[in-house]
């Protein structure tokens, strides 16, 4: 994909500073520009990479006062950074502009696809599958029975979705993840073994949500596993059965939430938290990565920290103390010896 200076500056209403015609087929850091590359400025700290860069066009912004002459074609834009969202943005969008169903592949006869699909070869989409317009389903996804996908949904390679799960619109789910698979259910016997209890429910993921690489979202015992509108989930993500996490909430990467949690909207969740099973966490709860929830947290919009967690102001007194700790040892020692000394 080849575009001139011109071309990206129409793109970005914004104006040519140099060589309208000068032609870009890839993206670079300003540090690494070669020629044939577009580049941006956005942060000052890399204002010297702008003199030095052999990039071909870099997107600046319009406020950008040059001090030495320049080598480059420039685009000046009314916000650089923005304008290289755009573009990435554009340039996603062509890569992953699939269509057809490649072979071999198999679609169940009952299947129903949309328009515009993209099917993935050795893709499987078993029996009363439902997917929506424009979709992609990339090579080795499983798609089992009675499972209904929306438009606009972009399944990764080896994605694996178990029987009855419900996606929505415009989702986004990346390789290895599975949605589905049995909840972590079993009664104990009187022998010391365990029993399985069958997890009969199924996962439901709403629209505008994304999830990251390898994460696992457990089906419901009975019931849904719920992720709202809007949710992102990073990688290597475990949710249990039976969980529901509202509306725009984001939770980052080796996050283990367990069954029947209820997280509120609009949360942020940081790495490694735990969050015990059958509590809930309120509306725009910010919780610190490491952080481990041991009971409900039920004050809206406050931070937390620390396991067991808790407010982030006490947890961080806390690190202070804990800091002192070896100061604070000393002079207890030193007490004690002048205690000594006094009593003989």
């Amino acid at each position: 994909m080849q575009f001139t200076a011109q071309q990206l500056a129409f793109m970005l209403n914004g104006t040519v500073e140099g060589d309208p015609s000068v032609a870009v087929n890839q993206l670079a850091k300003i540090e690494e520009g070669q020629p044939g590359s577009l580049t941006f400025l956005a942060n000052p700290k890399y204002e010297q990479y702008l003199y030095t860069t052999g990039a071909s066009v870099v997107i600046v912004n319009n406020d950008q006062v040059l001090a030495e002459p320049v080598k480059a074609t420039l685009i000046r834009v009314e916000n650089a950074y923005s304008a290289i969202t755009i573009l990435l943005e554009k340039y996603n969008t062509l890569k992953q502009d699939k269509s057809g169903i490649e072979q071999p592949s198999f679609i169940h006869p009952s299947a129903k696809i949309g328009e515009n699909v993209y099917i993935g070869a050795f893709a499987y989409i078993g029996p009363n599958v439902t997917i929506g317009n424009n979709s992609k389903i990339y090579p080795q996804v499983f798609i089992a029975d009675d499972v209904t996908i929306g438009e606009d949904v972009t399944l990764f390679p080896g994605v694996k979705v178990y029987f009855d799960c419900k996606i929505g619109n415009n989702v986004i789910i990346h390789s290895g993840t599975i949605i589905g698979s049995d909840g972590f259910g079993f009664a104990p016997a009187g022998d010391g073994t365990y029993s399985k209890i069958s997890q009969i429910g199924n996962v439901l993921i709403e629209d505008n949500v994304e999830i990251g690489s390898n994460t696992t979202v457990d089906r419901a015992t009975m019931g849904s596993t719920i992720i709202r509108k809007g949710v992102k989930l990073d990688n290597l993500i475990q949710i249990a059965h039976n969980v529901e996490i509202m509306a725009n909430t984001v939770i980052a990467a080796q996050t283990g939430v367990s069954g029947s949690a209820k997280i509120g909207e609009n949360c942020i969740i940081g790495g490694q938290a735990g969050i015990v099973g059958h509590i809930s966490i309120a509306k725009g709860s910010q919780i610190q990565a490491k952080s481990g929830i041991s009971k409900s947290i039920v004050d809206e919009g406050k931070k937390w920290a620390g396991a067991p967690a808790v407010s982030y102001s006490d947890n961080m007194r806390s690190q202070v103390v804990i800091n002192r700790l070896p100061a604070l040892e000393k002079k207890i020692n030193e007490l004690e010896n002048i205690i000594k000394s006094l009593s003989r």
